[in-house]
């Protein structure tokens, strides 16, 4: 399999769940590390909105409205990123493009780079109510879990570590039962889904990897980590987009085609 085709699996617009398993994979572990990442960053962590919305409804509670305007702007920014992602991907839906998901990664890629390019200042302004820094990075994480949800039809996520292990936790729990009805048609037996029990093991597993990567790659590079998993994310998504840039060209080239020979055949009347 070339490059392309295999970009293609993972972003194009033909979706099956073993390229919707393999594209999880990479997106899960860069999920992990920008959340990582971030942290030793900005010290905090923005993949989850749980810790967030608790610290909100606990300062609350505690009359710091400084820190329940902070949790309520990285909320707003996690719900903009999952909001833009829906509204990219309808769009090219309805422009029959190619890269309906690809386009939402490539953004994803582009804001990456932005979270580098920042370097660690987190410009304060009264009207975003939390820094700039946090705000891009849960733009990221929604931007990023929006792509999964909508392509794997919520069947998982890839920043919510919570929900995966619930469903670990699920799928263990049916896969231990032990049935002790079996010739009773009336109760169904129960059985475990192995196979989705292994994807949403590796799922955690590269969270964690990724988790470690990121603090490592922090550490060490700086914010010029961020332009190594951006270049992932970039060349996840460069086959569909390529292809639609193609046909838009070769449409553009069909259309000036077209005009000039109606415009011959008017000079010709004429």
């Amino acid at each position: 399999m070339s490059f392309k085709d295999y970009s293609r699996r993972l972003s194009g617009k033909i979706r099956t769940k073993d390229a919707n398993s393999s594209l999880a994979y990479y997106l899960t572990f860069i999920a992990g590390a920008i959340n990582a990442g971030g942290f030793l960053a900005i010290g905090q962590y923005t993949s989850h909105m749980s810790g967030i919305v608790s610290g909100m409804a606990d300062s609350l509670a505690l009359w710091n409205w400084t820190i329940v305007l902070s949790g309520l702007g990285a909320f707003m920014a996690f719900t903009a990123g999952a909001a833009t992602t829906a509204m990219i991907i309808n769009w090219a839906r309805h422009s029959y493009l190619r890269s309906e998901y690809a386009l939402p990664i490539l953004l994803e890629a582009m804001v990456l780079i932005l979270f580098g390019a920042l370097d660690g200042m987190q410009w304060n302004y009264d009207w975003l109510w939390t820094s700039v820094t946090v705000a891009v990075l849960c733009y990221i994480m929604g931007l990023q879990n929006a792509i999964i949800t909508k392509m794997s039809h919520s069947e998982f996520r890839t920043t919510h570590v919570t929900g995966m292990v619930t469903d670990i936790g699920i799928e263990l729990g049916k896969l231990f039962y032990w049935n002790p009805n079996k010739n009773d048609p009336k109760k169904p037996i129960v059985r475990g889904d192995r196979a989705k029990l292994k994807l949403l093991i590796k799922l955690v597993l590269l969270f964690f990897l990724g988790g470690v990567t990121g603090a490592f790659g922090f550490k060490h590079l700086g914010f010029t980590f961020t332009v190594g998993l951006a270049s992932i994310l970039v060349l996840i998504a460069s086959a569909p987009i390529l292809d639609d840039l193609h046909a838009a060209r070769v449409l553009l080239m069909r259309r000036r085609r077209t005009e000039h020979e109606l415009g011959e055949g008017k000079n010709r009347s004429e």
